[in-house]
């Protein structure tokens, strides 16, 4: 039987922009081999895989290069696709069991508001190659998890870095992420985010970066609900809500394709 496919630009309101992913409606579960070559095949930031399982959706996430334990692009587009071509009412919660737990999506006044873990990190010394591989130094490094989130004094700075792929490809962590306080009045914080260990050179918006930043900023600017911008060539926006140790991402989608993997 073929596969429905939805390709979905997430974390904008129109096409083309945001951070682009496909979502794979399936009846079931796969083999991972298959998926990872439908990732590659897609070729985009993540791919999705979505199936009825109990009272729920099991998801999977995977680059063109590896599968990943956490993607808020893609569990925003996968909900987006559940609710539009209605497998799921979109007055019901999409509850998505995966490798971080469950996650929950809710459709809310025109924008999907999901519920993630929030990432604690640590601050540390740069370490050997950071600097190099981004080309200025930072004012601040945090070690979380899988990655590196490095501040700069200015939105100019972020924008401005023309990192060297290469090296951050030797750091021992899967993502950089750069950020700063935003210029715009419209936002508090931006971003960018280097992933080339998973196959992402440049990530157009990564909902995962946030249950970082979330947490780091509200704290630093004493209150718990944020506007993000990530300042990618694409380009995306989010609202941030920190509440103790969840994350909530609100953002909204469009579709750009349909199809089906025959």
């Amino acid at each position: 039987m073929p596969t429905p496919l939805v390709q979905v630009d997430a974390f904008t309101d129109r096409p083309f922009s945001g951070n682009p992913a496909a979502v794979c409606l399936m009846g079931g579960p796969a083999a991972e081999s298959w998926m990872q070559a439908v990732a590659g095949e897609m070729n985009l930031p993540e791919t999705a895989f979505v199936y009825r399982s109990g009272g729920g959706w099991d998801l999977r996430w995977f680059t063109p290069m590896a599968e990943v334990d956490l993607c808020g692009h893609a569990t925003l587009a996968s909900a987006h696709a559940l609710w539009e071509t209605q497998w799921l009412p979109l007055a019901t919660q999409a509850r998505f069991q995966t490798r971080s737990g469950l996650l929950t999506a809710d459709y809310r006044n025109g924008a999907i508001e999901m519920d993630f873990p929030a990432i604690p990190a640590e601050p540390v010394e740069p370490p050997s190659g950071l600097v190099e591989s981004l080309g200025k130094e930072p004012t601040a490094v945090w070690d979380a998890k899988d990655g590196y989130v490095v501040e700069y004094a200015s939105e100019a700075d972020v924008r401005a870095l023309k990192p060297d792929l290469r090296l951050v490809l030797q750091l021992p962590r899967n993502f950089v992420v750069a950020t700063a306080l935003s210029d715009w009045e419209a936002y508090d914080i931006v971003s960018r985010v280097f992933a080339p260990r998973v196959g992402i050179d440049e990530d157009p918006v990564t909902g995962s970066a946030h249950c970082i930043l979330g947490p780091l900023w509200a704290k630093r600017l004493d209150k718990e609900q944020l506007v993000a911008y990530q300042a990618s060539a694409r380009g995306g926006a989010l609202r941030v809500h920190v509440s103790g140790n969840r994350v909530k991402l609100i953002g909204q989608a469009v579709t750009v394709l349909r199809g089906e993997l025959v």
